[in-house]
C-alpha cells in the first residue's frame, strides 16, 4: 500500500488515498477524510452537541445523524454507551448536559433489557437537578412512553433525596420543557414507608401549592421559600436569604431583586454556575463596583479551582462568560452593564486554570487554527457569534501556555502567523482569528508550511471541523512527508470542533490522535500522547 501511494505521488483531497478507500468517505465539503468510529462520534456529540449545525450541515440534520450514531452504539454495546454517557456527564467533561440527557433517554428507550435497566439506574448521576429530570421526561415521552420501570425510576429520583434538598429542587426548577414536577408526581406516584412526613409535605405543596399550609412536617427550606414569596420589601427578602442557604436567586420575586438582595445572596454564598451567570446582573445593579469589597469577594471565589471542578464548571462556559461580561451587553437580550476589570480578569484567569491543569510540557508544538469559512458560520453551545473559529483561537492560547515552545498559525488554503503566544489575551486571540476568514479549507497546510520553512516541531496540534477539501495532498500524507524530510517523528493531535463523523487523523498511524475540542480530559491525554 505504501509503495502504491509513493508510485502514484500526491493524491488530492477530493480523492481517497489509494488502498484506504474503506477507511475514508466524502465529507460534507466534498473532500475525503477518515471516518471516525461510532464511539468517537458519540464522544463528540456528548461534548460538542449540534446546536447551530455547521457551515455545510444544518442543526436538524446534524442532530439526526448523531441520534443515529447513538442508536448504533446502543445496539452494539448498550452498557458501554451508558457508561460513556455517565462518565462524560458526571465528570464535567462537556459544557452542556443536554446531549447526555438525550442519549440516556435513547438508552432507556432503544436498548435491550439490561441497557434500559442500567440507564434508569444512572438517572440520578446524569439528571442531577430538577431541570435535568424534566428534560429527561420530555425526551422519554417522545421516544417510548412510561412503563412501570420508568415510573419507579422517576419516583426514586424524588424519594432518594433529603427533604430540604428535594424542596430546593422542586422550588428552583418548577416548569421546564412542557413538564412540571406535579406532572411527574402524578405519573410516578412515588410511595413507600421510608418516604417520611417531610417528603410527603413537599409532595403536597407540589400538588396543591395554593392550598398548602406550613406545619410541623414542612421542611425548613420550603417554609422559608413560602415566607419569601410574601416578603414586603427587599430588606425582609435579604434577611431571609441570609438566614436560609436553600433560598436561591431564582426563588426571589422579580420586584424584590435589587442590590440589597444580591448582596445578601453573594455574601451568603451561591453556587459557581449561579455566580458566573449573574455577574452581569450584580454589576448592573451596582454591587460589583471597581475596587469594591464585593468585587473582590466575587473575584476570590472565581479563583477557587477546587470549587470550579467540584461543581463541574466547564472551561468553555467560563470562556463564554468572560466574552459576554467583557462585552458589556447580553447575547440574546437588551441588558447592558459597565464591566468591572477585576471581574473580567478573574474570569479569564479561571478559564486558563480550568483547562491548563498540567505543568508546562517540554515540547516544540506547531498549533494550526482552521480559520476557513466553514469554521466561522456555526456556533458552539447555542451561543450566537461563538463560532468554532473563535473557540479554537481561545484553545490556541491555552496550548501556547501549555508547551515550552509553541507557534500558532491560522490556515485555510494559505497560512498566516496569528501572533498568539502565552501572554496573548483571550480577546486578542479571538479577534485575530475571527478577522481571518480565508475561505477554502486545506488541513495539510500546517505540515506543508512547516516543511517548507524548516520549522522543527515535535507535534502538530490542529483545531478544525475536519471539512478539508482544497489541497493537493492529504494531511496524513503531508505529515508523513514532514517526518521523512526532517527526520523528526512528529505526532499529530487533531482537535475536532464539530460533532461530525470525519477526521484528518489516520487511525492506522499510532502517531496521530483524534480528540474532541474542549474535552476537559484533553490536557492529560495530550500529555500522555506526546510523551
Amino acid at each position: 500500500m505504501k509503495e502504491l501511494r509513493n508510485a502514484l505521488g500526491p493524491v488530492p483531497q477530493k480523492e481517497p488515498i489509494p488502498g484506504r478507500e474503506a477507511d475514508m468517505a466524502r465529507n460534507n465539503a466534498g473532500g475525503f477524510a477518515f471516518l471516525v468510529d461510532k464511539w468517537t462520534q458519540l464522544d463528540r456529540f456528548l461534548i460538542l452537541g449540534t446546536a447551530g449545525g455547521t457551515y455545510y450541515v444544518g442543526e436538524r440534520e446534524l442532530t439526526l445523524e448523531n441520534a443515529e450514531c447513538v442508536k448504533e452504539c446502543v445496539a452494539e454495546d448498550g452498557l458501554r454507551a451508558v457508561e460513556r454517557i455517565v462518565d462524560i456527564s458526571d465528570s464535567g467533561r462537556a459544557p452542556k448536559n443536554d446531549q447526555a440527557i438525550f442519549a440516556l433517554a435513547m438508552c432507556a428507550s432503544y436498548g435491550d433489557v439490561e441497557t434500559k435497566k442500567a440507564a434508569l439506574e444512572a438517572l440520578p448521576k446524569v439528571c442531577r437537578i430538577g431541570t435535568h429530570l424534566l428534560m429527561f421526561t420530555a425526551f422519554l415521552k417522545e421516544m417510548r412512553g412510561f412503563g412501570r420501570s420508568v415510573k419507579r425510576a422517576l419516583g426514586r429520583w424524588y424519594t432518594s433525596k433529603e427533604p430540604n434538598k428535594l424542596a430546593e429542587q422542586v422550588m428552583k426548577y418548577r416548569n421546564r420543557h412542557g413538564w412540571t414536577h406535579r406532572d411527574i408526581l402524578r405519573l410516578a406516584h412515588p410511595r413507600g414507608p421510608s418516604i417520611g412526613a417531610e417528603v410527603n409535605d413537599v409532595f403536597n405543596w407540589v400538588a396543591q401549592p395554593d392550598e398548602h399550609e406550613v406545619g410541623e412536617s414542612t421542611p425548613a427550606a420550603l417554609a422559608a421559600f413560602l415566607e419569601l414569596q410574601t416578603a414586603s420589601d427587599s430588606a425582609q427578602a435579604a434577611r431571609l436569604i441570609a438566614e436560609n442557604p436553600a433560598l436561591s436567586h431564582e426563588m426571589v420575586p422579580t420586584h424584590l431583586k435589587d442590590a440589597r438582595v444580591w448582596q445578601a445572596i453573594l455574601e451568603r454564598g451561591l453556587g459557581m454556575t449561579a455566580l458566573i451567570r449573574n455577574l452581569p446582573t450584580m454589576t448592573r445593579v451596582g454591587l460589583l463596583k471597581p475596587m469594591s469589597r464585593h468585587a473582590q469577594l466575587a473575584a476570590e471565589r472565581l479563583a477557587d479551582q477546587d470549587a470550579l471542578k467540584r461543581q463541574r464548571v466547564h472551561p468553555i462556559n467560563l470562556l463564554i462568560a468572560y466574552r459576554t461580561y467583557a462585552a458589556g451587553k447580553s447575547i440574546r437580550g437588551t441588558a447592558t452593564w459597565e464591566p468591572t476589570q477585576e471581574i473580567a480578569e478573574a474570569l479569564q484567569a479561571a478559564f486558563y486554570a480550568a483547562y491548563n491543569s498540567l505543568e508546562t510540557l517540554p515540547k516544540r508544538v506547531y498549533v494550526g487554527v482552521d480559520v476557513s469559512g466553514s469554521m466561522g458560520h456555526a456556533h458552539l453551545c447555542g451561543v450566537p457569534g461563538f463560532s468554532p473559529r473563535v473557540a479554537a483561537a481561545a484553545l490556541a492560547v491555552c496550548y501556547a501556555r501549555q508547551f515550552e515552545r509553541a507557534a500558532v498559525f491560522g490556515f485555510s488554503d494559505r497560512m498566516k502567523d496569528l501572533q498568539i503566544g502565552a501572554k496573548t489575551s483571550i480577546e486578542t486571540a479571538m479577534e485575530r482569528a475571527d478577522a481571518m476568514d480565508f475561505g477554502r479549507t486545506d488541513c495539510a497546510m500546517p505540515m506543508i508550511h512547516a516543511t517548507a520553512e524548516n520549522i522543527e516541531a515535535d507535534a502538530f496540534v490542529i483545531l478544525t471541523d475536519n471539512e478539508t477539501w482544497a489541497g493537493d495532498v492529504h494531511p496524513a500524507e503531508a505529515l508523513r512527508d514532514y517526518r521523512r524530510r526532517t527526520g523528526i517523528g512528529a505526532k499529530l493531535l487533531v482537535c475536532g470542533m464539530a460533532s461530525n463523523g470525519f477526521s484528518i487523523a489516520d487511525p492506522q498511524d499510532g502517531g496521530m490522535l483524534d480528540v474532541v475540542g474542549f474535552d476537559t480530559a484533553v490536557p492529560r491525554l495530550m500529555d500522555d500522547f506526546l510523551s
